[in-house]
């Protein structure tokens, strides 16, 4: 069992770089877990999945990853370590940027952080689907749930469905 000092120290850092949210740190999440021996990318991309397609925040892939590492202590130890210190943060940010409303200079910041959020996330699309795109089947999906999430208003629990549905037929590999 992994020390719960350790659990918190990793997610408690990564909490305070989570710009964008905690999608945006998926790819550090990702190393920092695989450096750990925590779990393989295989297994982080499927914590993942899991998480997306269960009802509450995004930020459950922490949750999980805590729980897979050391039960139930784990998983409370990941969350409030992801949890409380953004939390603590936010609320001292958000004060001074309320402050500082008419500051000329706050507009520029946001300028220059909205490109770092959109790379983020971005990084953490790659991260997911190098670790989860193992053949033709499954590029195939992961392209047509791109073009279909795009073209149309569709759910995207009915794509997690389908491919869930292909993935149990066998038919991905």
């Amino acid at each position: 069992m992994v020390g719960l000092a350790t659990l918190a120290a990793v997610f408690a850092g990564l909490s305070l770089l989570a710009v964008g949210g905690a999608n945006a740190l998926l790819p550090e999440m990702a190393r920092q877990a695989a450096a750990e021996g925590w779990v393989s990318a295989g297994e982080f991309a499927a914590l993942f999945a899991v998480a997306q397609a269960a009802p509450g925040p995004n930020m459950l892939v922490v949750t999980l990853i805590g729980w897979r590492v050391a039960g139930l202590a784990g998983a409370l130890t990941a969350t409030l370590a992801f949890v409380v210190p953004a939390g603590l943060l936010t609320y001292v940010v958000a004060g001074l940027w309320h402050r500082f409303r008419e500051a000329p200079w706050r507009e520029r910041v946001q300028a220059g952080l909205t490109p770092v959020t959109v790379g983020l996330v971005l990084s953490a699309a790659l991260l997911l689907c190098r670790a989860s795109l193992h053949g033709p089947g499954t590029l195939l999906v992961a392209a047509g749930s791109a073009a279909a999430l795009l073209a149309t208003r569709l759910h995207p629990l009915w794509l997690l469905a389908a491919g869930g549905t292909l993935g149990a037929a066998g038919l991905l590999g």
